[in-house]
């Protein structure tokens, strides 16, 4: 029966039966064809070269116009990915740029600080000197050490210049005076020891005190003003009174302020003290204690020949 209009043919069996083995034919030789096509390519590629170079420009030709059309989207979608990755480094970059900014200032602020403080030391050192101060640097060659002792050994005396009373120092500060003169040595006397004392002035107020060392790494102060206030930090100095050390050298801070006794931390490492700077500033304040005890002598035996008489 034949179709009707808007049917669709279906294929018959003897149609069916011939396209089996054509298809099953060209699916066994199709590798053989295709080696076989690219064989005589290259033959006729030897034989014939103008002839596949035009062949080969012509399909070029052709395909550029797509491989451009397809590449502009790609190069679209690049561009794109490359300016969000500039735009999160410029992110990055200014953030640190802000911070490096931030330190510059500080830096900036703490060289213009130095600055002043650099104008201030230049103006200083114009200053005229003391022609009587001298120094002499001597290394420490002896710690005698002990619960009861707190003085050093210097390789340095007499023939070096170096006198009883004359204030010893590191580069941190004050480390004591002068106590015994030899030929060739010396003995200083450190601001812990218990004989040692040292008028002080101490804080902004410039509180007055005596610092005495009681053979500990803290000395106390003492004779302070019933309204002296004082605080943890506050600088220790000598004052200047008692004609013993100039003013202004520095001593130490206050480490401790309690209700039996104030505290100082120097400022001279013992542990580390190798080299003392011994310096002369012609201070008439420590006395020969040999001769007052002769005058005094003198003197009563004045009064006892005159009550004789």
């Amino acid at each position: 029966m034949a179709a009707t209009g808007g049917s669709v043919n279906k294929p018959t069996g003897s149609e069916i039966r011939v396209a089996s083995p054509l298809k099953a034919w060209a699916s066994r030789f199709a590798l053989l064809l295709l080696v076989g096509a690219a064989f005589g390519l290259m033959l006729i590629g030897r034989t014939n070269s103008f002839l596949v170079e035009e062949t080969r420009t012509a399909v070029t030709d052709m395909v550029t116009p797509i491989l451009d059309a397809v590449s502009q989207p790609v190069d679209t979608f690049s561009g794109v990915i490359d300016q969000a990755e500039t735009l999160a480094n410029l992110q990055s970059q200014n953030v640190s740029l802000k911070e490096q900014n931030a330190r510059l200032l500080h830096w900036q602020a703490v060289a213009r600080r130095l600055e002043a403080e650099n104008a201030a030391l230049r103006d200083l050192n114009q200053m005229v000197p003391d022609p009587g101060m001298r120094h002499i640097t001597a290394r420490v060659v002896g710690d005698p050490g002990g619960a009861f002792v707190r003085s050093v050994l210097i390789n340095a005396g007499e023939r070096n210049g170096v006198e009883k009373g004359q204030a010893a120092t590191t580069g941190a500060g004050l480390a004591g005076r002068v106590a015994e003169v030899g030929v060739r040595s010396a003995r200083v006397l450190l601001v812990t020891d218990i004989n040692s004392r040292i008028p002080v002035a101490v804080g902004d107020g410039r509180e007055r005190a005596v610092l005495a060392g009681d053979n500990t790494n803290a000395p106390q102060l003492l004779y302070l003003g019933p309204t002296a206030q004082l605080q943890v930090g506050d600088q220790v100095s000598t004052s200047g009174h008692g004609g013993v050390f100039p003013p202004g050298l520095p001593i130490g801070v206050v480490s401790a302020v309690g209700e039996t006794a104030i505290r100082v931390e120097p400022f001279v490492d013992w542990s580390h003290m190798e080299v003392l700077r011994i310096v002369d500033y012609e201070m008439s304040g420590i006395l020969d204690f040999q001769s007052v005890e002769a005058e005094r002598a003198e003197r009563a035996a004045a009064a006892q020949e005159e009550a004789s008489r």
